[in-house]
């Protein structure tokens, strides 16, 4: 699902980046690149960190509320923009206020319609399972493995569609084992850091976006 993030980006990044005089043209598909993997990123590392609830809640609302700006206070979210401002300053030399102005709106609205794409039932290509497998492998196998009962073929979305926000238990609507989805998650996204010959799992991502720009 990370060539549809990247589409995600590239039709905000429209007025955001390509039409915008703050940013050589030379650079706008690597700008939305980056812009892509800082969003994939941000979401892997949560992952790594046990952090998937926090993601469950972000895509089903509950990531501080109010729509854009609810999203904007949402601490994942914060840390994505914070990120990308500083890597438009480093890496683009661009202005500290050109570089909020663009990050504040790129990043929040692509993520914005990356959950309201995946909460939408009628869009099969964009699913949690989907989203989560691109970050980490094979979520779906990762769920199934501890959750046997469930024979869904989207068992992340399955979970998506009940999830409340107020179960605290470990046992979800539909049978589900939250503590161990988390567990495994958790597990594979920090796998996933471990790539053959070393390096960091972020330049494995900007490896498989860079693939997108045409």
């Amino acid at each position: 699902m990370l060539d549809q993030l990247f589409n995600i980006v590239k039709q905000f990044g429209q007025d955001t980046v390509v039409n915008n005089p703050e940013v050589p043209n030379e650079y706008n598909q690597e700008v939305m690149a980056d812009a892509t993997h800082t969003i994939a990123g941000g979401f892997q590392n949560v992952l790594a960190g046990g952090g998937f609830q926090n993601i469950l809640d972000l895509f089903k609302g509950g990531g501080g509320g109010g729509g854009l700006a609810g999203l904007v206070k949402n601490p994942m979210v914060s840390m994505m923009i914070g990120h990308f401002i500083s890597k438009l300053v480093g890496k683009y030399n661009m202005s500290p206020s050109s570089a909020s102005s663009i990050a504040n709106n790129l990043i929040p609205n692509s993520i914005n319609q990356l959950v309201e794409q995946t909460n939408d039932p009628g869009n099969e290509k964009a699913t949690m399972d989907g989203f989560i497998g691109s970050l980490v492998g094979k979520a779906g196998a990762a769920v199934s493995e501890d959750n046997s009962q469930n024979t869904g073929s989207s068992p992340l979305q399955d979970l998506l569609d009940q999830f409340t926000g107020g179960n605290s238990g470990n046992k979800g609507s539909g049978g589900f084992d939250l503590q161990n989805i988390i567990s495994n998650l958790t597990n594979k996204a920090q796998d996933s850091f471990q790539k053959p010959g070393g390096g960091e799992a972020g330049n494995g991502l900007m490896d498989l976006i860079k693939g997108f720009i045409s």
